[in-house]
């Protein structure tokens, strides 16, 4: 394989593993949840991911603390795609639940993956409606204009939405120093047979601004509307898919997590 090739394949596999990362974690969205809400599940889920040739697996956890909810993601390439990329993507957020909706405190994220990696620190200061923290150690800070979310914590917030009611059409996105816009779009329902199962889910899309990559999941209600299967495509063609491939529930209650 020539030096050309090599670079190609290597980009391509951190390009997958980052946007399977953002594609499952950042388009979440959250909503305003009913005042009598239920609440979420504590679980680890694995995903298969796969782009053309090239292979991953994501890994999350979500937990019940004293102060709210905090969630960990972990992305590694596996197979064929260990040889062009190496190391991971490992964020994680703790964030609780406010009227108008979960809302993030902390955001960390280590990328060893690729080849400039970035380390993310932001710390999220509702009094003050500001975000702030570091940036690969350089000084952050930008106001918070309503609520504002990080690429994990959206996940569970329109999980919790889901259950309580619905979304909106869109929301606000820290992904590191950027501010996105998301919007989503309801796509019906359908049966949607992956390795963990055969569920009933609903489909969420969802595009960021004027990007030609649309992101539609599809959230099993039988699972607390996990996301089941993420398929990203570009100008029409299918880029990335990510399917459910375990899920363990974890017996938790707010009363363990404050004895910890």
């Amino acid at each position: 394989m020539n030096l050309a090739m090599q670079h190609n394949r290597r980009k391509s596999a951190i390009r997958f593993c980052q946007l399977v990362l953002i594609g499952i974690c950042g388009v979440f969205v959250a909503a305003r949840p009913a005042l009598a809400s239920e609440a979420l599940v504590p679980h680890n889920a694995e995903y298969k991911i796969k782009i053309s040739i090239l292979g991953g697996r994501l890994l999350t956890s979500f937990q019940l603390t004293d102060a709210g909810y905090a969630a960990t993601s972990t992305i590694k390439a596996t197979g064929m795609a260990r040889l062009v990329a190496h190391g991971s993507i490992s964020e994680s957020s703790v964030f609780s639940d406010f009227d108008d909706g979960l809302r993030p405190a902390e955001f960390h994220s280590v990328d060893s993956l690729s080849s400039r990696g970035e380390i993310v620190d932001l710390t999220f200061d509702w009094d003050s409606q500001e975000v702030a923290g570091l940036i690969d150690g350089e000084d952050f800070r930008a106001d918070l204009d309503g609520i504002v979310h990080d690429r994990v914590s959206l996940q569970y917030a329109l999980m919790h939405d889901l259950m309580n009611g619905g979304h909106r059409d869109s929301y606000s996105l820290q992904d590191a120093e950027k501010l996105k816009l998301l919007t989503v779009t309801d796509m019906g329902s359908k049966i949607v047979k992956v390795p963990f199962g055969k569920f009933e889910a609903i489909g969420i899309q969802h595009r960021a601004g004027n990007s030609s990559r649309v992101t539609t999941l599809w959230c099993a209600k039988e699972l607390g509307y996990l996301p089941i299967m993420i398929e990203q495509h570009r100008k029409g063609k299918l880029k990335v898919r990510a399917v459910l491939a375990n899920y363990t529930p974890t017996v938790q209650s707010v009363a363990d997590s404050a004895a910890r």
